[in-house]
C-alpha cells in the first residue's frame, strides 16, 4: 500500500506556468502518474514515469508544455505545467501503479491521491 498527497494547485492566468508535487508514503518501486478531471468529464490521462524514472509518456494535450519527472531521494512526483489554458481546468489526481508507463492504458486502479485543484483564468 502508498499513500499519495498532492499538492500546488490553485488559481493561475491563461499562458502561466503551475508545479505540481505529489508525496509518496511506502513501497517507492512504482510507476507514477498523473490523471486530471473536468466538471462532467471522465479522467484523462496526464503523464506518466515508470518506477525507474528512465521513462516517460505524456497524453496528447499535455506534450509539448508538460514535464513529468521524480526525486527518488525525497520519494516525490512533480507535474511541471507551462503555457496553461482553460481548458486545463480540473482536479488533478497523483496515482501510482504497477512498474510501467504501460500500466495506465486503463482509467481505473492504483493508488490514488485526494486531488488537487487547477483553475485557469482565461
Amino acid at each position: 500500500q502508498v499513500q499519495l498527497v498532492e499538492s500546488g494547485g490553485g488559481l493561475v492566468q491563461a499562458g502561466g506556468s503551475l508545479r505540481l508535487s505529489c508525496a509518496a508514503s511506502g513501497r517507492s518501486n512504482y510507476a507514477m502518474g498523473w490523471f486530471r478531471q473536468a466538471p462532467g468529464k471522465e479522467h484523462e490521462f496526464v503523464g506518466a514515469i515508470d518506477w525507474k524514472g528512465s521513462s516517460t509518456y505524456l497524453g496528447d494535450s499535455a506534450k509539448g508544455r508538460f514535464i513529468i519527472s521524480r526525486d527518488f531521494a525525497k520519494n516525490t512526483v512533480y507535474l511541471q505545467m507551462s503555457s496553461l489554458k482553460p481548458e486545463d481546468t480540473a482536479v488533478y489526481y497523483c496515482v501510482a501503479r504497477g512498474q510501467s508507463t504501460n500500466d495506465f492504458v486503463d482509467q481505473h486502479g492504483g493508488s490514488w491521491g485526494q486531488g488537487t485543484q487547477v483553475t485557469v483564468s482565461s
